[in-house]
C-alpha cells in the first residue's frame, strides 16, 4: 500500500486541531482501544456461511474489500470525522449540496429496512436450533420470527429504555468472539482427529472458481459486513497523535476483523458441504456438526442463544441511531412530514419506527412467498448493501471536494493520498453495488430478469425514489422553527 506517513506541514495540524476541538481537560484513548471498539463494532459470525460456500477462497474474497473498501472507507472518514462535526449529512452538504446530505443520511436510515428483515432471518434460523432444526428452512417461522421480534424491538426502544447498550456490547463477547473461538477450536480439533475437510484446502483453491460475473457476486456482502467505519471515525479526535495513531489502529482492527471473519468461515467449510449449507443457518450447522462429533450436541441450542443474543443487541441499536439522525435534519430542514418528525413522551421518533416496521412486515413476507430462504436472506442482504453503498459513493466525492474547496480548515487527521483513496473507494463501491444486480451462480436456479427487478426495486426505489418524492413534496410549514420542539405523538 505504500507508505502512510504524513506530509510534514500537515504533522502539527493534529494535535492543535483536537486540542481545540476537545478542550484541556480532554480523556484521550489509545489506538489499541480504538482499534478493539472498531473491531467490536464491525465483526460478526453473521457473514460466515456467506462465504464458507467458497472453502479456503474466502480469504481472498475477505481480503480484497478489506484493501479497496474498508481501509479507504476508514481513513477517508477519519480526516472528515476530525474536521467537520455532524455526521455523514453534514459533510456531503458542505461537500456537494443540502439535497445530497438528505439523501445520504435517508440511505444510512433506509438501509435498515432491509437490513432487519435479513438480519433477523439468521436469527428466525438460530432459534430454529433451540426449537426443532427443520424450521429452519420455513419460509413461514422466519416471517412470523421476523414481525413478532421486530414490534418487540420497535415496543422496547419506544419507551426509551436504557441498558441497551449495554446488551449490544456484551452481545459481541457472548455472541461472537466465544462463538467464534470455540467453532475454530472445535473445527481445528475435528481435522487433527484425521476427518476430511469437506471443502478442498489446497493452494489450488486459494482463488474462487471463475464463472462469469455470478461467480463473485458473494463478494457484495463483503461490503456489507465492512460497512459502518464513518461511525468509528468520530472517535479519531481522541487520540494524542491522530495522525500517526489512526492508521495504527486501523490496521490492527482489520488484522482482528480478518481473522474474525475468516477462521469461522474456514472452520464452517471444514465441517458442512457447500452443497447442503444455508446461508442463514450455517453457522448453527456447523456448530451442530461439530458438537455431534464430540457427543456434546446439547450445547447447540446453547449457543444459538448466545448468537441470538448479540443478533438482538445489534437490532436495538440500529433501531436507537439511524431513525434520529433523520428525525434531527428533517427537523431542520422540512424533508419530512410532520407525522414522520413527531416525538412520543419518551423522545423518541415513534411514527418513524412504526412506518419503518410496516414496511419491514410488508418485507418479512417475502420469505414466506420465497421458497428458498437462502435465496430470500441473499436478496434482502443486497439490498441493503446497494442502499448503504450510495452512502459511501457520496461520502467519497464530498471528502475530495472538501479538501480541494476547504483546504485550510483545520483537521485533526489528514487522510494520505486522499483523492487515490476516494478513487479506489468510489470505484470500489459502484462496481459492488453493479455487481449486485448479477444472480450469484448458487441460485442460478430462479429467473433473472425477475431477481434484477426485485433487487433494482428495492435499492434504488427505497435509496433514490422514496427521498427523491420527499424531497419534491416538500412545505415551509414542514420546517421547524430554531428552538421548536416536535409535537409528542
Amino acid at each position: 500500500m505504500g507508505t502512510m506517513d504524513v506530509p510534514a506541514d500537515d504533522a502539527a495540524v493534529p494535535a492543535a486541531a483536537a486540542d481545540a476541538r476537545r478542550g484541556k481537560a480532554a480523556v484521550y484513548i489509545s489506538w489499541i482501544a480504538l482499534a478493539l471498539m472498531t473491531t467490536s463494532s464491525v465483526a460478526s459470525l453473521r457473514a460466515a456461511p456467506t462465504m464458507a460456500v467458497y472453502g479456503l477462497a474466502c480469504v481472498f474474497l475477505y481480503l480484497i474489500p478489506a484493501i479497496v473498501f474498508l481501509l479507504p472507507t476508514s481513513l477517508v472518514s477519519a480526516e472528515l470525522a476530525s474536521g467537520y462535526e455532524g455526521g455523514v449529512y453534514n459533510w456531503v452538504s458542505l461537500g456537494i449540496s443540502k439535497p445530497m446530505g438528505f439523501l445520504a443520511v435517508w440511505c444510512q436510515f433506509a438501509m435498515t429496512i432491509f437490513y432487519y428483515p435479513s438480519l433477523l432471518g439468521f436469527v428466525a434460523s438460530t432459534l430454529a436450533y433451540v426449537f426443532n432444526p427443520e424450521l429452519a428452512s420455513s419460509g413461514v417461522w422466519t416471517a412470523c420470527v421476523i414481525v413478532v421480534v421486530y414490534w418487540t424491538g420497535v415496543w422496547v426502544s419506544s419507551r426509551g429504555t436504557s441498558g441497551v447498550a449495554g446488551l449490544a456490547s456484551g452481545g459481541l463477547i457472548i455472541g461472537t468472539l466465544i462463538p467464534g473461538v470455540v467453532l475454530v477450536f472445535l473445527g481445528v480439533v475435528f481435522l487433527g482427529q484425521g476427518n476430511a475437510s469437506a471443502a478442498p484446502m489446497d493452494s489450488d483453491h486459494l482463488l474462487p472458481a471463475w464463472a462469469g460475473l455470478a461467480s463473485l457476486v458473494l463478494i457484495v456482502n463483503n461490503f456489507l459486513s465492512y460497512s459502518g467505519m464513518e461511525m468509528n471515525a468520530v472517535h479519531v479526535g481522541s487520540l494524542r497523535n491522530p495522525a500517526k495513531e489512526f492508521p495504527k489502529a486501523m490496521f490492527l482492527a482489520m488484522g482482528l476483523v480478518l481473522l474474525i471473519f475468516i477462521l469461522p468461515a474456514l472452520a464452517i467449510a471444514w465441517v458442512v458441504p457447500a452443497e447442503q449449507l444455508s446461508l442463514t443457518a450455517g453457522v448453527m450447522q456447523a456448530f451442530d456438526a461439530v458438537f455431534s462429533q464430540f457427543g456434546t450436541q446439547w450445547l447447540t441450542p446453547i449457543f444459538g442463544i448466545m448468537l441470538v443474543t448479540a443478533s438482538l443487541g445489534g437490532m436495538l441499536t440500529w433501531l436507537a441511531g439511524p431513525s434520529k439522525g433523520l428525525l434531527l435534519i428533517s427537523r431542520q430542514e422540512g424533508y419530512l412530514p410532520p407525522f414522520l418528525q413527531a416525538l412520543n413522551k419518551h423522545g423518541v421518533p415513534q411514527n418513524i419506527l412504526v412506518t419503518q416496521g410496516v414496511i419491514t412486515t410488508v418485507i418479512a413476507l417475502g420469505y414466506a412467498l420465497i421458497p428458498d430462504v437462502s435465496s430470500a436472506y441473499w436478496i434482502f442482504s443486497v439490498i441493503t448493501t446497494q442502499v448503504y453503498l450510495i452512502v459511501y459513493l457520496l461520502m467519497f466525492v464530498a471528502a475530495v471536494r472538501l479538501r480541494k474547496n476547504d483546504p485550510d480548515h483545520p483537521r485533526g487527521y489528514r487522510a494520505p493520498m486522499l483523492i487515490g483513496l476516494c478513487g479506489v473507494g468510489f470505484a470500489a463501491s459502484l462496481a459492488a453495488l453493479l455487481v449486485g444486480f448479477v444472480p450469484p451462480s448458487q441460485f442460478g436456479g430462479g429467473n433473472p430478469i425477475v431477481y434484477v427487478l426485485i433487487v433494482g426495486g428495492g435499492a434504488l426505489g427505497l435509496g433514490l425514489l422514496v427521498p427523491f418524492l420527499f424531497y419534491r413534496s416538500r412545505k415551509p410549514s414542514w420546517k421547524q422553527t430554531e428552538g421548536a420542539e416536535v409535537t409528542p405523538s
